[in-house]
């Protein structure tokens, strides 16, 4: 069994400190049996960074995107068109996260978290430095320049992987973002008119690909540079968000 205290002990021996200012991905269940459940967990975090810390999780919408790309399951193309017009529009208040776990849905409903405006691939803070991570988010910017991942990359705020591995190391799409000619696509989603009601918006962005994730992140643990421990049941990696993208930028321009 584990509690808020004694995952909040194992969290400042991987390293994690007072104001820090975090990036997490987390699975829940890797941590076992934690007494308090999600809300315990999201405590010992908070306790740990202290009043001048700042916990960041992704809070991404990967269903409020273009109905023509949909693998799983596919949709006829019949539908495409009614689902674009029919689908409610991104509230950053309201509208929840999928496939991102409950610890990243808890933060967001936190009182004091903030969320960042990107109707696919938002971000949600909680602390010191929250405004200012995710004050902007572009559209057509998702995870470049003036990304919440761009402002956490500014702060030389850190990384915490816990009870997941590299794959979903969103950070490392910085790196993506980075690279001298990377290839492009059309997105499309659901957002609010000023009004309040939905409408159907297309933009040009980066055309990620997580699937030599797990590759760099080998290789950047092979520097020494990660930090691997136990929190509760889960193996947990903390990292220099800095030092990651700077990596990751270097080894896709050599081996992509």
């Amino acid at each position: 069994m584990h509690t808020g205290r004694s995952l909040a002990a194992d969290l400042r021996a991987l390293g994690l400190a007072e104001g820090d200012l975090v990036m997490m991905h987390s699975s829940m269940r890797s941590l076992g049996f934690v007494a308090g459940g999600v809300s315990a967990v999201v405590h010992a975090l908070v306790a740990v960074l202290g009043p001048a810390g700042t916990l960041v999780v992704p809070t991404h919408v990967s269903d409020n995107s273009d109905p023509a790309g949909w693998m799983n399951p596919p949709v006829p193309e019949s539908a495409w068109s009614r689902i674009r017009s029919e689908m409610p529009g991104f509230d950053p208040a309201v509208t929840p996260s999928r496939w991102m776990g409950v610890l990243a849905e808890c933060v967001r409903t936190w009182p004091g978290a903030v969320r960042s405006g990107h109707p696919q691939v938002s971000v949600a803070a909680l602390g010191h430095r929250a405004t200012d991570v995710t004050r902007e988010h572009p559209l057509a910017d998702a995870h470049g320049e003036r990304s919440p991942l761009a402002r956490i990359y500014e702060a030389d705020g850190r990384v915490l992987l816990l009870g997941c591995g590299h794959r979903c190391n969103t950070s490392l799409h910085l790196a993506e973002a980075r690279q001298a000619s990377p290839p492009r696509t059309t997105s499309g989603a659901s957002v609010l008119r000023p009004d309040g009601s939905p409408v159907w918006v297309t933009w040009d962005e980066v055309d990620v690909d997580q699937s030599d994730f797990d590759d760099i992140g080998a290789a950047f643990e092979a520097t020494g540079q990660v930090s691997i421990g136990r929190v509760g049941d889960a193996t947990a990696r903390l990292m220099s968000q800095r030092a990651l993208v700077d990596f990751a930028a270097t080894w896709m321009a050599t081996h992509r």
